[in-house]
């Protein structure tokens, strides 16, 4: 069984028994043909660099598929297998220590080390659950310790600015509106917004049906302003005269009337940023992060925000934890006379 076919297999079983998106999928593709060219240029150390083989690609075809590249690896690395092949079954824990030597190298962060780390170590679980191995090289490779970083957030009246920077006098203003206030009032990922159908929407409930990551559904309170937007838009959108060509399940559609990117939101963001005078470097993600920080400023329960969240783990959400209490050590340290 050649590499390919053991990376095919493991993909199409992300793909659809653990139901990952495409996008993940693909992210797992790289990392593990960067691993194999890494492999590969070891196992023919001592050749001229220019005769390096050339980097595996890997189509996963499909909604949102594309092609993932391995990144070229170091000529130093050592590897079992014959020169321009790569024999992933032969693979030990010191190939993969000598990869992590590799991307230290490459000054890669902390973060993507780990995220390499972990798609080796989903890889080899499912060899070794399949047979293809009779261990895990990575049962003893332990994962770097990470900096703990605070998720950035805006302000309340950052929020406010931003939200109200949309021309909502035009159809598209209106919908770059009724997003931003779906993604403030929600918290949903923006692969959630645009995955959005109209039926989704309960309107009398106040509240949407999310698909979330891994096929998780769950249902999430909207605020009535963010409603209200909605159903401005889509009076807006009905009365276009192209409405008919529209697509009529999705509930944000760009200018042609099919379903809108994740691409197209962060575009429309990086717009209203600049238009406002915000930081550039806020994403879609930063509205989450800030649905989540207010709501735990203002007294929310941990666990609630964890469920609308839609996070599997609570100490995914305990990160925001840090931050309110930064925030709260900042207010002590300003008013309390004696600090």
């Amino acid at each position: 069984m050649n590499e390919n076919k053991q990376i095919d297999e493991f993909l199409n079983y992300l793909r659809f028994e653990r139901h990952f998106s495409p996008h993940t999928a693909k992210c797992y593709a790289a990392d593990l043909h960067q691993f194999c060219g890494f492999l590969a240029e070891g196992s023919s150390a001592g050749s001229p660099a220019e005769a390096a083989p050339a980097a595996p690609s890997f189509d996963l075809g499909g909604h949102g598929g594309g092609t993932a590249t391995a990144v070229a690896a170091s000529p130093s690395a050592s590897a079992s297998a014959a020169p321009g092949s790569v024999d992933l079954v032969a693979v030990d824990t010191e190939d993969v220590q000598r990869f992590l030597v590799f991307l230290r190298t490459q000054e890669y962060s902390k973060s993507t080390t780990a995220r390499k780390l972990a798609t080796l170590r989903s890889f080899y679980k499912f060899c070794l659950k399949r047979g293809y191995v009779k261990g895990n090289p990575l049962a003893s490779i332990r994962t770097p310790k990470q900096d703990k970083r605070l998720p950035k957030f805006l302000e309340e009246h950052e929020v406010r600015k931003l939200l109200e920077t949309p021309d909502v006098s035009t159809m598209l203003g209106c919908r770059d509106r009724a997003m931003l206030e779906t993604m403030y009032s929600t918290g949903v990922r923006v692969s959630e917004l645009v995955d959005l159908n109209l039926a989704d929407i309960d309107f009398v409930g106040e509240a949407l049906h999310i698909r979330g990551k891994g096929k998780k559904e769950r249902v999430t309170p909207i605020s009535p302003t963010a409603l209200a937007w909605v159903k401005r838009y889509m009076e807006l959108r009905r009365a276009d005269p192209r409405s008919g060509s529209f697509n009529q399940e999705a509930v944000f559609v760009n200018k042609h009337g099919q379903r809108l990117s994740t691409r197209s939101v962060r575009r429309k963001l990086d717009k209203y940023l600049a238009v406002c005078g915000l930081d550039p470097t806020i994403s879609p993600h930063t509205l989450r992060h800030s649905f989540a920080t207010h709501m735990l400023n203002r007294g929310a329960d941990l666990r609630a925000v964890q469920e609308l969240l839609g996070h599997q783990s609570l100490s995914t959400t305990q990160i925001y934890t840090h931050v309110t209490a930064a925030r709260m050590k900042q207010a002590y340290d300003q008013a309390h006379p004696r600090a």
